[in-house]
């Protein structure tokens, strides 16, 4: 670091979506009253999907909005992340004029996701045997830590606690060293997705049903099922993985090796593309065969005196120049990168991942595309996170049909908080 400022990358806008084209879940509304992260995550999809989203929050925010990270615009980076293209609707829930409101919500909604700790939702008069008996055709999301029921239902979780009690952080890091969190928020973030499909699901079934269900989705069984594949070994034979750092024990050569000028990522699972790299990247045809590395299951054996070769011949020459040979003898293989570099990296720009959305404060603010591509109904346009209640006022006059005397009536009972000093910043777990 040479202690200068840092730079905000610039970003091409976002291209628009075709002219009258249209998407997947339009004319469905969804009722958020989830926060943080993996119930943001599940909505923010089906808002790029086209459903409307009505992020219903409490008069302090969401506590992504208060994160201490990156601001831009009033809006964290954290928020931003997880809330584009939904409006936002400041309720008090423990107001009797609140709950009139959500209520009123909940009865025009196709889908309700929450994530509050169980039966949360059940002491504000919002639980599904409650609202089904308003809306039965409502597919009612719920995700927790622990589940619904059981002894762990009522703990709070996140997702580091997750990691280490699901036996995921066990996996991550070197054997000879303490097990290390995963940095990134895996599991949230894949309880979102799998959220999302189970909401996606239920409205399936809603069309040859007719009736909505309850749907729920935890952090602890999606954390086992991303370590399934070593979970299953464990299942068959009784011994436990340990962690193996960059080089997994099935394959060979599959680890992190060094350039004279910076490391790289390799990953040759098969004899088809050592020979590959044997003959058409190094140029040492007698690698691929030598019967101590002629096959996976010798090149594993082998380990040692395998890595000891190629780690000499790769330090010889540059990063770049090993990515060009690699690539195009087609082996898997690629540099490892800085998050700048990532952004800045050609394959970024392919994906157009990385754009930037017009902001009525900010001027602009960036945006990380969605994972997901149609062909016939692309994601719906998208739009920055939305400051706190920017929306109230339009969702009571345009969806509920409240008109300004009602709205007052609720303002004045409380149902949109009351002035407030706002919470204090948090940081993330």
């Amino acid at each position: 670091m040479d202690g200068s400022p840092a730079v905000r990358p610039e970003l091409p806008l976002h291209e628009p979506r075709p002219a009258g084209a249209p998407t997947a879940l339009a004319g469905i509304l969804v009722a958020d009253f989830s926060r943080v992260l993996a119930g943001p995550v599940c909505t923010q999809l089906l808002a790029d999907f086209g459903a409307r989203v009505v992020k219903v929050e409490h008069p302090d925010g969401d506590d992504m909005r208060h994160a201490s990270q990156a601001s831009i615009g009033g809006l964290t980076a954290a928020f931003l992340a997880l809330n584009r293209g939904k409006q936002s609707l400041v309720l008090d829930l423990a107001t009797p004029a609140g709950h009139e409101v959500a209520i009123d919500l909940v009865r025009q909604a196709d889908v309700l996701v929450e994530n509050f700790t169980p039966g949360v939702m059940e002491r504000l008069g919002l639980g599904y045997d409650t609202v089904a008996g308003i809306n039965p055709r409502l597919v009612y999301c719920s995700v927790s830590a622990y589940g619904q029921t059981g002894p762990a239902a009522r703990r709070s979780g996140y997702d580091p606690v997750i990691q280490a009690e699901s036996g995921l952080m066990s996996l991550n890091g070197f054997a000879d060293r303490p097990p290390v969190r995963i940095g990134p928020p895996v599991v949230d973030v894949s309880t979102g997705m799998m959220a999302c499909n189970a909401v996606l699901a239920g409205l399936l079934a809603r069309q040859h049903t007719g009736c909505g269900q309850h749907v729920e989705v935890a952090l602890f069984d999606t954390a086992t099922n991303l370590g399934a594949l070593y979970g299953m070994s464990y299942l068959v034979d009784g011994n436990v993985p340990t962690r193996f750092g960059q080089a997994p024990p099935g394959a060979a050569p599959v680890d992190l090796f060094e350039a004279s000028d910076g490391a790289f990522y390799l990953c040759i699972v098969n004899d088809r593309l050592f020979r590959r790299l044997a003959v058409d990247v190094l140029g040492q045809p007698e690698l691929a065969d030598d019967p101590r590395f002629a096959t996976n299951r010798a090149r594993a054996a082998n380990r040692t005196a395998l890595f000891a070769t190629l780690k000499a011949a790769f330090v010889a020459r540059s990063r770049a120049d090993w990515m060009g040979r690699l690539q195009a003898a087609n082996v898997p293989a690629g540099p490892v990168r800085t998050l700048a570099e990532a952004f800045a990296s050609p394959e970024m720009a392919a994906r157009g991942l990385a754009r930037s959305l017009p902001h009525d404060i900010a001027g602009s603010v960036p945006n990380i595309g969605p994972p997901v591509r149609f062909s016939h109904t692309p994601a719906a346009a998208p739009v920055p996170a939305p400051a706190l209640g920017q929306h109230t006022q339009a969702v009571l006059a345009e969806l509920l049909g409240y008109d300004k005397t009602r709205c007052a009536a609720l303002a004045a009972g409380g149902a949109f908080g009351k002035a407030h000093d706002g919470p204090a910043e948090r940081k993330l777990p």
